[in-house]
């Protein structure tokens, strides 16, 4: 199932039109799939992939809204300094863990399910077609000035964000909030594995 995950965290490009309109939440996120999955069976090695497609995810995740969601309360009355560190340390080890992962799982098509828009807050979903399987996923966008970006992604509706909470909840449980943060620098560091 993380290697799933791995093929629907994926990127963008621009996010408008040829016309320079800004795209509506579906059909950024037709684009970013396709661009994504162009780079990840189009030419270059594995390390150029990676770096594409993480300049890609850059753009269209908002990574900050997703660290907040998965520290929750662990980052109250914590200072600026640590939040930002906290939220700089999460997009990397998000976007590498999840690039990675999407390089070694069979690239697979994308099947569209429609997009539910309520203000600026939209849900688009998405199912990922392998030789196999299709598994439904669904992105949760907010509207930016600058367009639509990817505040949580829910695979067979188990939201990444609630995932990420659930493991830090239980590494703060044992060790300390510098501690925690010692352990991601370090994941974020080394070329190795990504898990808490």
């Amino acid at each position: 199932m993380h290697a799933l995950i791995a093929a629907v965290v994926l990127a963008v490009v621009l996010p408008t039109a040829a016309g320079g309109e800004v795209l509506g939440p579906l059909a950024r996120t037709k684009q970013v799939l396709g661009r994504s999955h162009d780079i990840a069976v189009g030419p270059g090695d594995q390390k150029q992939k990676i770096r594409a497609l993480t300049d890609l995810l850059r753009g269209f995740l908002d990574t900050d809204a997703m660290g907040r969601q998965a520290m929750g309360k662990h980052l109250d009355g914590r200072s600026p300094a640590d939040v930002q560190a906290f939220l700089d340390v999460f997009r990397e080890l998000f976007v590498r863990t999840y690039v990675q992962r999407l390089l070694l799982f069979d690239v697979p098509e994308f099947g569209y399910r429609g997009e539910t828009i309520t203000g600026d807050q939209a849900t688009v979903g998405t199912e990922i077609v392998t030789p196999k399987d299709r598994f439904g996923v669904d992105y949760r966008l907010r509207k930016a000035a600058d367009g639509w970006h990817a505040t949580d992604i829910l695979v067979e509706d188990a939201s990444l964000g609630d995932n990420f909470r659930s493991q830090f909840d239980a590494a703060l449980a044992k060790e300390s909030f510098d501690s925690l943060m010692e352990r991601l620098k370090k994941k974020v560091a080394s070329p190795a594995k990504s898990e808490l």
